[in-house]
């Protein structure tokens, strides 16, 4: 076979051209420093040596985006402030109200207590009544004079008297309904007004009640 002659690219494909990459890190032609994106820009689009490329000022922008960041974060926190401030309101008189409620009820207790409390003892005071009648006349007889009674009749007297018992048992004094009972009453010399001549029973009062009226005998004024 003859050798073959003549062109090439007419029997086989033709080659590719070499691709030039220029990596200089400064612009020949601008004298700008290139960054990698740059670089990667400036592959895909070349440079003409006609376009300048405009610098981006960072500084401002970024100043920009801090500002508005601390201008969002100030009213975010004033905002959170004013909301709190209410609540803390609106707490401050939960709580004002709930300590006037427990006031009124420790009030409300501690009168019910002191009520209850004397109740109970006016109560036994009262039962105790028959006993000190007994002791006074068994004291008007006698009998406990010297008697193994007697020191007895004195401790009794003692703790009621301690619980607020005393005694209307006094003559000569000026009648008053609220404490004597008059089971009769007669006219008295030199009387200008009601006055209870003589105790027939004692009476028993408290600081706060009368537990049982004296029975007197009562000398009214001559008329």
């Amino acid at each position: 076979m003859a050798p073959h002659h003549g062109n090439e690219n007419e029997h086989g494909s033709e080659r590719p051209e070499p691709v030039i990459r220029d990596n200089r890190k400064v612009d020949p032609v601008t004298g700008q420093a290139r960054h990698p994106e740059g670089a990667e820009a400036s592959e895909a689009a070349p440079h003409d040596g006609h376009e300048e490329m405009q610098p981006v000022d960072e500084a401002h922008d970024s100043g920009d985006a801090l500002a508005q960041a601390e201008q969002i974060l100030n009213e975010a926190e004033a905002g959170e402030q004013e909301g709190q401030a209410a609540v803390v309101a609106e707490l401050r008189n939960d709580l004002l109200r709930l300590q006037a409620e427990y006031v009124n009820y420790r009030r409300r207790v501690d009168r019910d207590r002191a009520v209850a409390g004397e109740v109970a003892t006016l109560g036994v005071l009262s039962s105790l009544l028959p006993v000190l009648d007994d002791i006074d006349a068994a004291r008007a007889h006698g009998d406990l004079e010297g008697g193994p009674f007697a020191s007895i009749a004195g401790k009794l007297e003692s703790i009621v008297a301690g619980q607020g018992l005393e005694r209307i048992d006094q003559a000569g004094v000026e009648f008053d309904p609220n404490i004597h009972e008059a089971l009769i009453q007669q006219p008295g010399e030199g009387i200008e007004v009601d006055t209870v001549q003589q105790v027939l029973r004692t009476g028993y009062r408290t600081s706060s009640r009368v537990l049982r009226a004296a029975q007197v005998i009562v000398a009214t004024p001559q008329g």
